[in-house]
């Protein structure tokens, strides 16, 4: 392992002391062992950070942050981040697994790709319960396990700002000195994958790895189960950072195809601010999509 590089990953623990146990253990449990791992904790009500320090009584040498005060996944992650020694970044929450083999898998293909300029790469993910059942998987599957429709890989920019094909954050490990040179997380923001892929897709190839590599743990409070809220405080900030994001993207849109591209994102977006009954976010998309047809 003193050839093989080290890989950093950062658990990023909010209200998870049901499961942040299971999920530092499979960190632990990797078959790729050239591993470090920091854990942060952003201020959690429950007994999470409690459920951590019990955890390390035993390995005492594993970096924890325990914020004072409630610091958002953005800010916590750059904070932690500083910490990293790895060339390799792994951004996991307390609530998922990985696979034994994930880091493994994930090295293997930075280390054998062809693709030139490599930032990310990616795999699939099972998605389970808060009891750890099955529910199905991010990609549907065939009786192999293998992808039904791979998504997209090598230079992905279009594809993200359409919207054409959707990348599982959960299973994803970054090449350090891209958030170097993004400087790291965008902490204005309320979510932070999708203004990644856009900027890391600007100038880097993805590799999707048609592998199952984590279980991806479905609760009721997640944020894919916010969007469509309506009147509902944290919707509207997590609807107004995929506006952000838009805004951000135009800027560092270089074609006309780009622009069009972004335009069904916008409509996308557009759609569920009228869901919402954000009227003001929808009248937002409207300047947006006539800035976008004449620039």
């Amino acid at each position: 392992m003193q050839n093989l590089p080290l890989v950093s990953i950062i658990c990023l623990c909010y209200n998870h002391e049901r499961f942040v146990v299971e999920s530092l253990n499979s960190v632990l449990n990797q078959t790729y062992k050239n591993v470090e791992l920091i854990i942060a904790d952003d201020d959690s009500p429950d007994q999470s950070k409690q459920t951590i320090q019990s955890w390390l009584k035993n390995h005492p040498d594993i970096k924890f942050i325990s914020n004072e005060t409630n610091l958002g996944n953005t800010k916590t992650f750059n904070k932690a981040l500083q910490f990293a020694k790895g060339d390799y970044i792994i951004d996991l929450a307390a609530d998922d697994i990985l696979l034994p083999d994930c880091v493994e898998k994930q090295i293997n293909t930075f280390l054998s790709s062809e693709l030139n300029n490599l930032g990310i790469v990616y795999g699939n993910a099972e998605i389970i319960s808060e009891n750890s059942t099955h529910i199905g998987y991010y990609y549907e599957v065939n009786a192999e396990q293998k992808a039904l429709k791979k998504p997209a890989s090598g230079d992905i920019y279009l594809a993200m700002l359409s919207q054409s094909s959707m990348i599982c954050s959960v299973s994803s490990m970054i090449k350090r000195k891209v958030l170097e040179q993004l400087n790291g997380y965008d902490e204005n923001l309320a979510y932070e994958d999708l203004d990644l892929w856009i900027r890391t897709s600007r100038n880097y190839n993805f590799e999707f790895i048609d592998s199952v590599l984590i279980q991806k743990r479905e609760l009721e409070n997640s944020m894919g189960n916010q969007f469509y809220k309506k009147f509902n405080s944290r919707t509207k900030k997590i609807n107004h950072t995929s506006y952000l994001v838009i805004k951000k993207a135009i800027a560092l849109n270089k074609t006309r195809q780009e622009n069009k591209s972004l335009l069904k994102r916008v409509h996308y977006e557009m759609i569920k601010a009228y869901k919402t009954f954000d009227v003001l976010l929808f009248m937002k998309y409207i300047l947006l999509e006539l800035k976008l047809r004449f620039l």
